[in-house]
């Protein structure tokens, strides 16, 4: 990118299957909102898909002065033809400034799409099922509280979300707020199902390392329940004098089988059958980093008094540095690609050798009959010698859409 400080976070394409039957809607251009600086990159993918090219760059001051929106974060396509991105405060960070940026089928700055007053105090991430009516979004905090790390007072000061915000679709009506508690403080990344007829899905709650369950209750309002909980571990010479299971990153299978999850200070990743969704089946598990890995100063204490630490592989050589944090899968459910930078700051704080080293991707290899997960041994992508020095890589897309990018009709 031409600019410094951008930190290209989330992404999306500027078409997905909710346009099927439109001719004209490809997917060109991946949409690259950058989180810290506020500019929005279209990159057209088509031209040379081996060397893709800036088309457009969002000014911020414009996306501000029309509609006081600021730190973008999650884009998806319409049906309507234009792009909706997620933003999490205004220009100075504050909550208050979060809410829905449209952009037109060029780019352009059209305004918001929630109605005025119907802002969440927080934002983070949104899906929509067209046949439901509905669109839900998450709550992360205001971008003052994790641009420059993590601080837990902020936490217990109440300054991070813990609520869903379900709007009508395509209204822009904030109808009702689910407010999860403690069990479910910081909901980061959400999915419905995938298949369109079901009115249930899932959300990753970071710091209360719990997957919940949403879905449309008889009087047509939403519920919510805990279908997963990751245990917190006591150890000794960390920050704190347990470490919870951050669900950083999440996604469900496109036949809705299985649900994926990293956890990014503990370093596994985990696979689970969702088939009953109210009752989901832990049938996968792989350790690919973390903060408790041997050769680390973190050790676990078991029960009985002992310590320990994961044993981990190393892939071509490479020792695995980070902890899992964004995951993709392959459309046939076979191989599910994971990266291990969360932002900067954060990086810093927890992972200072990857940001001094570089990140990498690697690639499990997925059962999907029974279940089960396996680091490849022959794929790994190493960030550490980038042209421009070591770069963290972050969300990962397929240019012919993916798990987490396409809503069906």
């Amino acid at each position: 990118m031409p600019y410094l400080g951008d930190e290209l976070h989330h992404s999306g394409w500027n078409a997905c299957s909710s346009c099927h039957g439109d001719p004209s809607a490809v997917r060109r251009f991946l949409v690259l909102p950058s989180l810290l600086s506020g500019r929005i990159y279209a990159v057209d993918t088509q031209k040379d898909p081996r060397a893709p090219s800036l088309h457009k760059i969002v000014d911020p001051k414009d996306i501000s002065e029309k509609t006081g929106l600021a730190y973008p974060h999650t884009p998806h396509f319409l049906a309507s033809g234009e792009i909706m991105v997620s933003c999490l405060g205004d220009k100075d960070g504050n909550a208050q400034g979060n809410g829905f940026l449209l952009l037109d089928s060029d780019f352009n700055v059209k305004g918001r799409w929630e109605k005025p007053g119907h802002s969440p105090f927080y934002g983070y991430d949104f899906w929509y099922p067209p046949r439901h009516g509905t669109m839900i979004s998450t709550s992360m905090g205001a971008p003052s509280t994790f641009v420059k790390g993590f601080n837990l007072q902020l936490v217990t000061g109440g300054l991070y979300g813990r609520h869903l915000h379900v709007y009508s679709w395509p209204g822009g009506e904030l109808k009702q707020t689910l407010d999860l508690g403690n069990t479910g403080l910081v909901p980061l990344e959400i999915r419905f199902l995938h298949d369109p007829a079901k009115d249930t899905g899932f959300v990753g709650c970071a710091l209360a390392s719990t997957m919940v369950r949403f879905f449309k209750k008889a009087d047509d309002t939403w519920g919510h329940e805990v279908a997963i909980s990751v245990k917190p571990l006591k150890v000794r010479n960390w920050i704190l004098p347990e470490m919870p299971g951050p669900i950083t990153d999440f996604l469900i299978s496109l036949d809705d089988r299985f649900l994926y999850l990293a956890n990014w200070f503990q370093g596994e990743i985990r696979q689970y059958n969702v088939e009953d969704p109210a009752n989901p089946r832990l049938v996968g598990q792989v350790w690919v980093g973390g903060s408790i890995q041997k050769g680390s100063p973190v050790v676990v204490e078991a029960e009985d008094g002992t310590t320990y630490q994961t044993e981990l592989p190393q892939v071509q050589g490479r020792q695995l540095r980070g902890g899992p944090q964004m995951i993709q899968l392959s459309l046939d459910g076979k191989r599910l690609y994971v990266t291990n930078s969360l932002i900067s700051a954060w990086d810093r704080q927890f992972y200072p050798e990857m940001v001094e080293k570089g990140s990498r991707m690697l690639q499990i290899d997925v059962d999907t009959e029974t279940g089960g997960l396996e680091i490849n041994p022959s794929f790994f992508v190493d960030f550490g010698a980038e042209p421009d020095g070591p770069s963290l890589a972050h969300e990962m897309r397929y240019p012919g859409g993916d798990c987490t990018s396409d809503i069906w009709l």
